[in-house]
């Protein structure tokens, strides 16, 4: 397996998630759980407790798919570990509803 690459329950993915990413790129993104459970399907309990993570995320492969999916379709861009850390930034061209979404308590 090469470095970049990561094991989610019996398939190679390109990025393997962490815990870590998961909440930066929902942050940068500026999503609210209860937002992202929609956006992907997946539950907010599930999300929760992805998110006190560290590290690689323990779930079934589907389920962080369409996490990867919803937050990449939002903007988000995962970067693989490349003799680092793995990392989350935003797309050159994200989407312009991330530009207009309120930040939480901001009225």
């Amino acid at each position: 397996m090469s470095p970049s690459k990561g094991h989610v329950e019996g398939r190679v993915c390109d990025v393997l998630l962490t815990g870590e990413q998961l909440r930066g790129a929902r942050a940068m993104l500026k999503i609210e759980q209860g937002e992202l459970a929609n956006l992907s399907g997946v539950s907010v309990d599930t999300i929760k407790r992805l998110e006190r993570e560290n590290g690689p995320l323990s779930a079934n492969a589907r389920t962080v798919d369409s996490l990867q999916r919803a937050l990449e379709g939002e903007g988000a861009l995962f970067m693989p570990e490349n003799g680092g850390l793995p990392g989350v930034r935003l797309r050159r061209d994200p989407p312009a509803r991330i530009r207009t979404r309120k930040m939480r308590g901001v009225g």
